[in-house]
């Protein structure tokens, strides 16, 4: 299994309506069409010899590679240095904005010697619908088209008129187009590969893809001028800030988990979950992270998709992109997992779950959103209401909680901490905004919440507030605690919390979600310790008043980040990243630590 890149050896490109991964050897090896949700086109990552791939790299070696964004952007650049010279790939997808969805996408990979000269070999083997689905290969003089049952994919050229005619371009088993090119110092050559395009493959002149290559430079920091933030690791949040912007989806204004499916949070366990959906709780977590940075668009969009999603009744934990909650579960037998993690796993059957958390989360976010003066219309306001009277009759049973275990359903604290939260912001914002509300009942249901967790989610032994009643677990979704007003920072009790998460569930500044062991969840095998953890462990810090300690454990979680600052769902026992990725809710807990940071330590 030594031939699987690692999961951190990897850059992100996208266009808002799906995204690719990119290794660092210049091979794309996580690529769905047209959206994030849709099957895979290149799926090597999860198995290297059915999944398909495009990769482009030296044809000789030895070389050493290195790769960069280009700043403030999301353009990817993947340096290939060598003695006979220095060669760059360039990744990119021009960024679709809002309107209808569309089935055309862009990926440009432009190919150029900076030094010397390089020959680059060319490999463009998809296999369609996670390599269930046969297609045909034909050759133009201008590239190739790659034909499914439902997908079409047409591979270009970048050349120049006086280029001779690319008969180095070869089809070889399975339908793959393989090739050299040979360049020397100054040269740019490369190829698009679009998706639905309107006729045949053309050839496409270099200036044609240093416009496309200019308007998503302008596209990226366009978008990054509208942030106030202006702290102490603004490269470091920019970063973060624009890989949760490349995991919305522009059509809709939805945000997924991740832009991957299938990666282990344990090296050949089973715990291999497919992320490409729009959770309620995570997509409310990150516009809350934008907002507290000053994006305000992506606000505005999630809660128009949210509108959409008025049913009638309760809300489900997640949903496609485009609303639609289709989500079975379903392995991929014929596929090996990465390194030999099995079952491969699309859809998520924990989709009919029932998780109390998310209503706390949602309306969290929209009074956020409120006090950063975004409107609430009446239409919104109907369906917070109707959202909160379905909650009043049904916040005091058992559920599967933020964690989505697979063991039953259980009293966990923090789900009710959120009902709590949920019908706190609903009082708030029926005060501050005049509308009318059953405020009786809802103080009613708050103040019920709050004396029952103190009650039953207090465990004296301990001296913490634990996962769930009637059990001496501790959990650290609890970290959110303070931060949400149900307890001060400076509360013994929570203090006591602290001690008790750090004695149980922090190593060396990584913390753990829970103790499987102690709390059986379902599933076999362990995990790594969660990076959204983690920085909620800095943002709790920072706010009890352990500045010191605050920052250095946000030092040290910055050191887990890849060579590009992008970070998976968990960090296993050598620091290796572990699960999806990259996860929005590491990089949006990322943003909400160091802005809590900043305030701390400007108060010092």
């Amino acid at each position: 299994m030594d031939h699987y890149p690692l999961i951190a050896d990897h850059g992100l490109i996208g266009d808002l309506h799906t995204a690719a991964l990119v290794s660092t050897d210049g091979t794309i090896d996580w690529f769905c069409c047209p959206r994030f949700d849709s099957p895979s086109v290149f799926g090597a990552l999860l198995d290297q010899e059915r999944g398909g791939h495009c990769r482009v790299r030296p044809a000789h070696g030895p070389y050493t590679s290195r790769q960069l964004y280009f700043p403030d952007t999301t353009i990817l650049i993947t340096r290939f240095l060598m003695p006979s010279g220095t060669g760059e790939v360039v990744d990119f997808m021009v960024p679709l904005p809002g309107g209808q969805p569309t089935e055309n996408h862009r990926l440009v990979r432009m190919v150029r010697c900076v030094r010397g000269e390089v020959q680059f070999e060319l490999d463009v083997s998809p296999r369609f619908d996670y390599g269930r689905e046969a297609h045909t290969t034909h050759l133009t003089e201008n590239g190739a088209v790659f034909a499914g049952d439902d997908l079409v994919l047409t591979l270009q050229a970048v050349r120049e008129p006086d280029d001779e005619r690319l008969a180095e371009l070869a089809i070889t088993g399975e339908g793959a187009v393989r090739g050299t090119v040979t360049l020397r110092a100054g040269q740019v050559r490369g190829f698009v590969l679009e998706s639905a395009a309107e006729g045949p493959p053309r050839a496409i002149r270099a200036a044609e893809v240093e416009r496309d290559f200019a308007a998503t430079v302008r596209f990226w920091r366009t978008w990054l001028d509208t942030s106030t933030y202006r702290g102490r690791w603004r490269e470091t949040l920019n970063r973060s800030a624009m890989t949760l912007k490349l995991m919305t989806y522009a059509p809709t204004g939805a945000i997924v988990a991740a832009p991957t499916a299938g990666l282990p949070e344990q090296l050949g366990g089973e715990r291999n979950w497919d992320y490409r959906y729009t959770w309620i709780r995570d997509a409310s977590f990150a516009v809350s992270s934008l907002l507290g940075m000053g994006f305000v668009e992506e606000a505005a969009d999630f809660s128009r998709w949210l509108r959409d999603r008025d049913e009638g009744g309760p809300l489900k934990i997640m949903y496609r992109v485009d609303g639609s909650s289709d989500l079975v579960e379903e392995t991929l037998d014929h596929w090996d997992g990465y390194r030999g993690s099995r079952p491969a796993r699309i859809g998520n059957g924990a989709s009919d779950q029932l998780q109390l958390d998310i209503y706390g989360e949602l309306l969290d976010s929209v009074y956020q959103a409120h006090r950063r003066g975004l409107g609430l219309g009446q239409r919104g306001w109907a369906g917070l209401t109707a959202m909160l009277d379905w909650l009043g009759d049904n916040w005091d049973q058992p559920e599967e909680g933020i964690w989505e275990t697979r063991g039953g359903r259980e009293d966990f604290t923090y789900g009710r901490l959120m009902c709590w939260v949920a019908f706190d912001r609903g009082i708030r914002l029926s005060h501050e905004l005049g509308r009318p509300a059953p405020l009786e009942r809802w103080r009613m249901h708050r103040d019920r919440i709050y004396a029952q967790i103190w009650d039953r989610g207090w465990h004296p032994g301990q001296r913490s507030f634990v996962q769930r009643y009637g059990s001496d677990v501790l959990d650290s979704s609890l970290l959110r605690m303070a931060r949400v007003g149900f307890v001060s920072d400076r509360d013994p009790a929570w203090l006591d919390t602290l001690a008790a998460m750090e004695r149980d569930l922090v190593s060396d500044s990584l913390v753990y979600r829970y103790d499987p062991g102690a709390a059986p969840d379902g599933l076999a095998g362990e995990e790594g310790t969660f990076s959204l953890c983690s920085f909620n462990y800095v943002n709790a810090l920072a706010g009890a008043g352990q500045v010191e300690k605050a920052r250095l454990v946000f030092e040290k979680m910055l050191t887990y980040g890849n060579h590009l600052g992008l970070y998976a769902e968990e960090i296993g026992p050598t620091g290796e990243q572990l699960g999806n990725f990259p996860q929005a809710f590491t990089h949006l807990a990322l943003i909400d630590a160091a802005l809590a940071l900043d305030k701390a330590l400007d108060q010092k």
